[in-house]
């Protein structure tokens, strides 16, 4: 017995109407309600930003003590600094140029010497720079000539034209800071030529004082501050000219008492540090909750998918039956539609067997949710005679519970017919040549 679908009524007394798949018959099967199931929440949810950033604790006050005006400022120059040529530090921008290839008659030209290629490269936390083909070179703490030898013998064990230029264009790494009764605080970085103090004072936009007499320029150098009165220092070139180095602080003050900019200096030194210190507790307990947020999500997401392979989650499936080459079930995606075809060339079925299949009877089964004509059943017939129609079946959504069924040719019904017979049959005629005998 070969099943097939048949038009009308079953022994059963259920209803069976057959309908061809057309591209209206489609719109009219797609029109049953049907939303896909969708995963848990857990699967679209990301280790986001913290819930609230731990806040920084109390800063102390302000130093502050009233003071007179004194009868004499006192001079305390810096001694003389020396640093050396600049080196090379991490945030600065160096520029590298080399020859770029040019056509032969550019080279006869002459014109190709002016063709270089420009490239910057940032020096990084580890003091170096990434060049590609070449890899990291380091370069802070060097000289200028010295990190012109060093890319030299890089590019030179990496096998390449060690033709180049060194630049350095953004000077970030060594700064001086200016403040206080100036016209706009700045940030006068260091280059490879001296920063003297008339400079920096002029780089944020000169003094603001209203009376020079008890105003006094105050620099704070390695734990030691000096000061000099700001008529003696308009008044000697010298004082003027005094070589800035990196970590230098500037600071015009209006007031009188030396250790009240003493105090102000350790206080701004404290509390840069409280806020850093601050900022890594943060960023420490940021990381950590989101190492603890992407783990308990990491985990619901094992514990739902293990709950799947063992079946303990509600799925929607559709059958597949018939002339297919695995008879079995197939599971509709989460959050989207499937399709007739989708499941005809799904893994588990793998296409159509043309050879003992029926393509021009391909059904879809699906019952009627109507509670009233409850066993009444819709047959969707797809004639994949026409490979044209299989369009269609891009365009068949399917439901849960549907049945896909392919009948099988008539000839493959035959041929299992005979190939059940005749076994039957040679053994029933060698028993009977047996009896015959005996």
């Amino acid at each position: 017995m070969s099943p097939s679908v048949q038009r009308g009524t079953d022994n059963s007394g259920a209803a069976v109407r057959v309908l061809p798949v057309t591209a209206e018959n489609v719109l009219l099967a797609n029109r049953s309600p049907y939303q896909p199931k969708t995963l848990p929440a857990v699967f679209s949810m990301t280790s986001g930003g913290p819930a609230g950033m731990r806040g920084m604790e109390a800063l102390p006050d302000a130093a502050f003590s009233p003071e007179s005006r004194p009868a004499q400022m006192e001079t305390r120059v810096p001694p003389p600094a020396d640093p050396g040529p600049y080196r090379i530090g991490i945030g600065d921008v160096v520029l590298l140029a080399t020859p770029q290839a040019g056509s032969t008659v550019e080279e006869l030209s002459g014109l190709l010497a002016a063709q270089t290629q420009r490239q910057g490269y940032t020096v990084q936390d580890d003091g170096a720079i990434a060049v590609p083909n070449v890899g990291r070179i380091q370069l802070a703490g060097k000289t200028f000539e010295d990190a012109e030898a060093e890319i030299f013998q890089r590019l030179v064990e990496s096998q390449i034209e060690p033709t180049f230029s060194l630049e350095i264009a953004e000077f970030n790494s060594k700064k001086v800071t200016v403040g206080g009764a100036v016209a706009q605080p700045a940030v006068a970085p260091i280059t490879l030529t001296p920063l003297y103090l008339d400079e920096a004072l002029a780089a944020a936009g000169g003094t603001t004082v209203a009376d020079r007499t008890y105003a006094t320029v105050r620099l704070y150098r390695d734990g030691t501050l000096y000061q000099i009165p700001l008529d003696e220092l308009y008044a000697r070139r010298g004082l003027q000219r005094i070589r800035l180095v990196d970590g230098d602080s500037i600071f015009v003050d209006t007031e009188y008492a030396l250790d009240q900019a003493a105090a102000y200096f350790q206080e701004q030194i404290q509390l840069a540090g409280f806020r850093q210190s601050s900022r890594q507790a943060a960023l420490e307990e940021l990381t950590t909750e989101i190492d603890l947020r992407r783990s308990e999500m990491a985990e619901a997401r094992d514990n739902y998918m293990t709950r799947t392979e063992l079946g303990a989650v509600d799925r929607d499936y559709v059958y597949l039956t018939g002339e297919v080459r695995q008879q079995g079930r197939m599971e509709l995606p989460f959050e989207q539609r499937a399709n007739l075809a989708d499941a005809l060339y799904s893994r588990e079925v793998g296409g159509v067997p043309t050879v003992t299949a029926n393509v021009s009877q391909i059904y879809v089964l699906r019952s009627s949710s109507d509670p009233q004509a409850l066993g009444a059943v819709t047959a969707w017939r797809l004639d994949g005679r026409n490979a044209a129609n299989v369009v269609l079946a891009t365009k068949f959504e399917l439901r849960p519970d549907d049945i896909i069924f392919v009948a099988e040719q008539p000839v493959t019904r035959w041929n299992r017919v005979v190939n059940q017979i005749v076994p039957s049959l040679l053994t029933y005629g060698g028993n009977t040549v047996q009896a015959s005998t005996f």
